[in-house]
């Protein structure tokens, strides 16, 4: 059996010894989205990122796969890379995976990046919607799907203005595997409602959301940091809900305020 180091695709940039950072992408996306933390954090921080199983070029197996299989991945590559107490960030789907690791073992962790996220199941609509994406990828495949949820995660102001970087980041989403988009739609179907575990958390937290963020919204996310003991809470203007991407600049000040203070 294939240890996850073998199975997942997986990066690394900095030196070992320094305070180690997981970066946990959103969905349909891939590693490449934490590209500029990873530049601006190498050299003070161990800075990880693997492509979420099914997405990027992580193996899809069976496409089965829920938010417990992936902290499963999670903590196997913290036990896998001898990771002592990492910083987790979680962007999205990515979050959600994040503060499932906390509350199954925050105490393996440093401190909560939780990004453009929230930590309830989705209600009645919502997942009749991922249902409808699921069939949508069934009946024509994932490149239609991807390509209309796409435009929707970011602001219209980055898609005019950063029309080629956009562009880029559209069409290699639109490469992802069907199987995969469905399995990580099944996966979020599927997941678990966190909010009760917000006042159980005992590490420190980071809440960061996008200005512009109409799935996690400026006022929903500030609830969620409101519930969570001595939690921040920061606002990325002019972003959207990939706001790492989008606004990158403030996006690395505020996440490096929040480091330094540690």
């Amino acid at each position: 059996m294939k240890s996850v180091l073998e199975s997942l695709k997986l990066f690394t940039s900095g030196k070992p010894e320094n305070q180690p950072i997981v970066f946990l992408h959103g969905f349909p996306f891939d590693h490449s989205m934490w590209d500029e933390q990873l530049e601006y954090f190498k050299n003070d921080y161990y800075c990880i990122t693997y492509d979420i199983r099914g997405l990027g070029k992580s193996p899809v197996g069976d496409g089965q796969f829920t938010i417990e299989s992936f902290v499963d991945d999670l903590f196997a590559i913290i036990d896998e890379l001898n990771l002592s107490s990492p910083i987790i960030c979680g962007l999205s789907m990515g979050g959600y995976i994040a503060l499932r690791a906390a509350e199954r073992a925050q105490e393996r962790l440093k401190a909560l990046v939780f990004c453009d996220s929230k930590p309830e199941i989705d209600n009645n609509e919502g997942r009749l919607k991922r249902c409808a994406g699921i069939k949508q990828i069934n009946e024509e495949g994932a490149v239609n799907y991807v390509k209309n949820f796409i435009p929707n995660c970011f602001s219209k102001k980055f898609i005019v203005n950063e029309a080629v970087k956009y562009n880029y980041i559209l069409e290699k989403a639109a490469l992802s595997s069907p199987a995969g988009v469905k399995g990580s739609l099944l996966a979020m179907l599927s997941r678990t409602d966190t909010t009760g575990f917000l006042k159980e958390i005992k590490i420190p937290t980071l809440v960061i959301c996008g200005e512009l963020d109409s799935f996690s919204t400026p006022e929903q996310m500030k609830a969620t940091a409101d519930k969570i003991p001595g939690a921040k809470f920061n606002v990325i203007p002019e972003a959207g809900h990939i706001s790492p991407v989008e606004n990158a600049k403030d996006f690395n000040a505020a996440l490096s305020k929040f480091l330094t203070r540690l």
